[in-house]
């Protein structure tokens, strides 16, 4: 029986690959996929997740939230990555729906439908699910579990020298989930930062004559030119994928059991995802952390679930 999922992203180019892998897995029942502000504004978020749809024509249509803006959001501007549209200024055409639900909403209608049956992999900031959490405050008790990507084990971030991007956006709503009673599994940056794509692997892409080749081309083309031209890299990370492929797989990573936080005030920590390491800590393991990943096992599920996708359309 395929694993029930929701997809929580922010889309942005990693979280719009990862949609292509999951809406196409059999292992997976892609049950909603809800919009969150981060790489890009709420109403942009929102736009994407129906756009990526759009181009893909999945075959089962999940359900869809809509994102809304958070207070105060912090000034990141991540276009030169994302492009101005978040999918590497793609123009893809996008359906409107007239009737669009708040992604909050959409969280709480489909893990009290399969109550310890829903996985939820949040690949953006994690505003949605503490916004659902408030909501209804037994949905804590009601989810199989929560894969997240975002953090870092050893304060190095990649927006701030402390702080990974989807924590930094919204501290308050990851301390929200860390300390919430939830099966939790983080994939922090340490762990996606060692799966990196080269060029040939836009040689064992799906061809263009496919719906997912097409989109993913033009995604990952953008990609490789801005990590070359803003990082000098010639490689890319698409840490989304990495979290995604952890719901597959969870085999292919090492885990351990922690107790970890979200610094959400600091002047230079804001954001930063703290694990208390010490030997007489009193604190209860309250996720497991992957350590480590088998790169080369990695990157052939991610190569093997785009040519799946390709072949489906």
């Amino acid at each position: 029986m395929p694993r029930k999922v929701i997809i929580d992203c922010d889309p942005g180019i990693g979280d719009a690959v990862a949609l292509c892998l999951a809406l196409f897995d059999p292992r997976l029942e892609v049950v909603a996929i809800t919009a969150v502000e981060g790489n890009i504004p709420a109403e942009r978020a929102s736009r994407n997740v129906q756009a990526v749809i759009d181009q893909l024509d999945p075959p089962r249509y999940p359900r869809v939230g809509a994102a809304s803006a958070i207070d105060a959001p912090p000034e990141v501007d991540t276009r030169h990555l994302h492009g101005d549209d978040g999918l590497g200024n793609a123009g893809l055409a996008v359906s409107r729906l007239h009737h669009r639900h708040p992604s909050e909403k959409i969280l709480c209608d489909e893990v009290r439908a399969a109550p310890d049956q829903v996985t939820i992999i949040c690949l953006g900031p994690l505003t949605n699910l503490a916004r659902a959490f408030q909501r209804d405050p037994e949905l804590p008790m009601l989810i199989n579990q929560v894969i997240i990507s975002g953090g870092s084990i050893h304060c190095a971030g990649n927006v701030t020298p402390a702080a990974e991007f989807n924590m930094f956006y919204d501290p308050s709503s990851a301390r929200t989930v860390f300390r919430s009673p939830l099966t939790k599994t983080l994939i922090p940056l340490e762990v996606t930062e060692k799966v990196r794509l080269t060029l040939d692997f836009v040689e064992h892409l799906p061809s263009e004559t496919t719906r997912a080749g097409r989109l993913v081309r033009r995604l990952t083309s953008f990609a490789f030119r801005a990590h070359r031209q803003h990082l000098g890299q010639e490689s890319i990370h698409l840490h989304d994928v990495v979290a995604l492929v952890a719901a597959l797989h969870p085999e292919l990573f090492d885990t351990k059991e922690m107790v970890g936080d979200v610094e959400t005030v600091g002047e230079l920590t804001k954001g930063a995802t703290i694990f208390d390491r010490r030997s007489d800590s009193f604190g209860r393991a309250n996720m497991a952390v992957a350590v480590d990943v088998d790169v080369a096992a990695i990157q052939d599920c991610i190569l093997r679930g785009l040519a799946d996708a390709g072949r489906c359309t």
